[in-house]
């Protein structure tokens, strides 16, 4: 039952496509009815042209081995085949499957460099997208470097303008700083003048008090002066007395007393 089981899924992997089957049986037919009609296939017919081509398939498959192990190779190529169909008898094959060979070996050429202009083709337009892709970029990255550039000048010229400011701040505290100082020295000048003033009042009063010496010196000499003076006055009045006692004796002396 197991064996039975295997060989009939050994058989269904095997089988060749129904629908290529019956389209390969039916063009032939076509080709040669004489009516022209349409020819309808049973079933069992369609079982049988599948099975016949795939045993077929197997025999010419050893053969074409077996001529490929004698030439010492281990790949069927496709004139082993064409020697395999003379080994089996089947000569008059040969030839038409030869041109079929041919004709294939060129349609698939042309599709071959038609697939492969549509790949280069799609290659270059690939290419050509991705190139205009990246020149967008580069251009959109361009105007955005550009306008950090604009927006760096914009700070660059604000950075300028706060230092200038800066710098006009700067100035305006040491003109401020000057001021101050300019109004210290204003206050240190208005001191050293009041102190001059001071000093010339001191001057002043010192030149006073030295004339209110003098005066008191001079007053000291006119005192010392009106004392000589009464002493002499006093000298002259003793003199006076004394010379008036001695005429006053002499009267008293005189002979007519």
């Amino acid at each position: 039952m197991g064996k039975e089981k295997a060989t009939a899924v050994a058989t269904e992997a095997e089988e060749l496509p129904k629908t290529i089957v019956r389209r390969v049986v039916k063009e032939k037919l076509s080709q040669i009815s004489t009516d022209g009609g349409d020819v309808t296939l049973h079933k069992e017919a369609l079982i049988a042209f599948s099975e016949s081509a795939r045993i077929f398939i197997h025999y010419l498959s050893a053969t074409a081995h077996d001529i490929c192990n004698d030439s010492n190779r281990q790949i069927i190529n496709a004139e082993d085949v064409l020697n395999a169909l003379e080994e089996v008898e089947f000569s008059e094959f040969v030839e038409p499957l030869r041109a079929a060979l041919d004709e294939f070996k060129k349609k698939a050429a042309g599709k071959r460099a038609g697939s492969a202009k549509a790949k280069e083709a799609s290659k270059k337009r690939k290419t050509d997208e991705e190139t205009a892709t990246k020149n967008v970029k580069a251009e959109v990255t361009a105007t955005e470097n550009g306008e950090e550039e604009d927006t760096a000048t914009e700070n660059g010229k604000d950075e300028e303008t706060a230092t200038e400011n800066g710098e006009e701040e700067d100035t305006a505290t040491e003109n401020g700083k000057d001021e101050e100082t300019a109004t210290e020295n204003g206050e240190e000048e208005d001191t050293g003048t009041e102190n001059g003033e001071e000093e010339e009042t001191a001057t002043e009063n010192g030149e006073e008090e030295e004339t209110a010496t003098e005066n008191g010196e001079e007053e000291d000499t006119a005192t010392e002066n009106g004392k000589e003076e009464e002493n002499e006055d006093e000298e002259d009045e003793e003199e006076e007395e004394s010379e008036n006692n001695d005429d006053n004796d002499d009267d008293d002396d005189s002979p007519d007393s």
